[in-house]
């Protein structure tokens, strides 16, 4: 785990560009170089349709870490949710930042009680993000939340857990969900999963 006032966009039209997270330890930030793996996958597995002109969804989203990443290369707009009001205060101050108030909005709603998709949300998503606190199960609740027209065609959802956390096979939540890659990186499991409804 990195200090916090370390983060900085890995790669694209913001590269270089530093992020900063609330005091305290509510919010855990994606390391820099997990996203950048991340990242990696995400531009070049077969099953993932990239990055480039994506519509970004961004679940308990912190910092913005990883929906402004998105953002920098090249993902057309990003809706970043959290019920945090400390999170929410950096990540306005993260999209101002990086001048991405015209291609984002931030919400604050329950991750795990999405109800179904508005109009108002820019949805259905192609990419994305759910990083919860670590052990609590509110992964499982968002998978669910996001089978109520949140998710495009082939989306492709990230989900960041714990590492040695129980296992989490997302056909059990929807058989829609068909899980193509798991990895660690550091204290993190990410399982990069397909939706194929």
């Amino acid at each position: 785990m990195q200090g916090k006032g370390k983060m900085r966009i890995v790669s694209g039209r913001w590269k270089g560009k530093a992020l900063v997270a609330p005091d305290g330890e509510a919010t855990r930030p994606t390391a820099d170089r997990a996203r950048q793996a991340i990242f990696n996958v995400l531009e070049h597995a077969p099953w993932s349709q990239g990055v480039l002109g994506t519509k970004v969804l961004d679940l308990f989203a912190g910092t913005g870490a990883l929906g402004l990443e998105a953002l920098s290369r090249g993902a057309d707009f990003c809706l970043f949710i959290d019920q945090a009001p400390a999170a929410r205060a950096a990540l306005m101050g993260n999209v101002e930042a990086c001048a991405a108030q015209g291609m984002s909005r931030i919400w604050k709603r329950d991750a795990g009680d999405l109800g179904p998709l508005p109009p108002s949300a820019n949805g259905p998503f192609d990419l994305v993000f759910i990083d919860p606190p670590y052990g609590k199960g509110l992964e499982r609740a968002a998978l669910s939340s996001l089978t109520q027209g949140w998710l495009a065609t082939r989306a492709c959802v990230i989900v960041e857990r714990g590492r040695g956390e129980t296992t989490l096979d997302p056909a059990h939540i929807d058989p829609r969900y068909r899980l193509h890659d798991s990895r660690t990186y550091g204290a993190a499991d990410i399982l990069m999963i397909e939706w194929t409804g």
